[in-house]
């Protein structure tokens, strides 16, 4: 891997990272959890259903803890939310760790979904010593921002893609001099930018999944940017896309081009 693209310090948590941060949620394979610690991943995204990955890390990460990011949380559910601290010491437990580097409160979609409650929930698990950070995970930009400034979040995952941009003014360049870390995920934009848009020429250029996740990464200030295979193979195919680096001018102004398509 091209050291300067793909690992860097995780911002102020300041672990050596990979920039790309695997997730588990669509079920690849306990052998593409082997495959990508095999190639120096160790960002693990987990959410606790994803036995792919919690069957395999606990055993193979144990004598190395400490070079490994762990990032799982909590939910934001229609009628309420899981409890943080109790759904913390679950994740441990999957884990057969000692601490959590990234906890976070997931899918934040409106601001009145932060109540106090979340938030006193949010801070005693961040004072508790079991964790090294806590996030949110959002499309609200004036949010994060807020609480990233305020120094109540130690990071936030943040959708970013071709087709949504807006975080690049709106939390990107607003960055606090604490140096959170900026996790991007929806590089994908869930398929939609590996689709023909209605109208777009028949033979048109389409960007694969791995253009998509470079063009994210080619942002300095994204400190991870998750991926979310299905497969080894896909896995594979994305990483070896991903190996090319940073894209250069005329496929950033493609995948700009082509995400404006897809956002209209």
């Amino acid at each position: 891997m091209q050291e300067d693209f793909l690992r860097a310090p995780l911002a102020k948590l300041g672990t050596p990272t990979c920039r790309i941060g695997l997730s588990a949620s669509y079920r690849p394979g306990r052998e593409t959890v082997f495959r990508a610690l095999d190639e120096g991943i160790n960002y693990f995204h987990f959410f606790g259903f994803d036995t792919h990955m919690t069957r395999v890390l606990p055993a193979a990460i144990a004598s190395h803890r400490d070079r490994f990011v762990l990032a799982t949380g909590a939910y934001n559910l229609v009628l309420g939310h899981q409890n943080l601290r109790r759904t913390l010491e679950r994740r441990l437990r999957q884990m057969r760790t000692g601490y959590i580097d990234l906890f976070y409160f997931f899918g934040v979609t409106r601001r009145r979904h932060l109540t106090p409650r979340v938030l006193d929930e949010l801070q005693a698990v961040r004072e508790s010593g079991l964790v090294r950070g806590v996030s949110i995970s959002t499309h609200d930009r004036e949010l994060a921002s807020e609480l990233l400034s305020g120094g109540v979040l130690d990071a936030a995952m943040i959708r970013y893609n071709a087709a949504h941009r807006d975080a690049e003014s709106g939390v990107f360049a607003l960055r606090p001099e604490s140096n959170p870390a900026l996790i991007g995920f929806t590089a994908t934009c869930w398929t939609q930018l590996l689709r023909r848009p209605r109208g777009y020429p028949q033979g048109g250029r389409i960007p694969s999944a791995g253009q998509c996740y470079r063009f994210v990464l080619s942002q300095p200030a994204v400190n991870v940017c998750l991926i979310a295979p299905r497969s080894l193979h896909e896995f594979d195919a994305n990483l070896a896309e991903i190996r090319r680096g940073v894209l250069d001018e005329e496929d950033q102004a493609f995948m700009r081009s082509f995400g404006d398509l897809v956002r209209r």
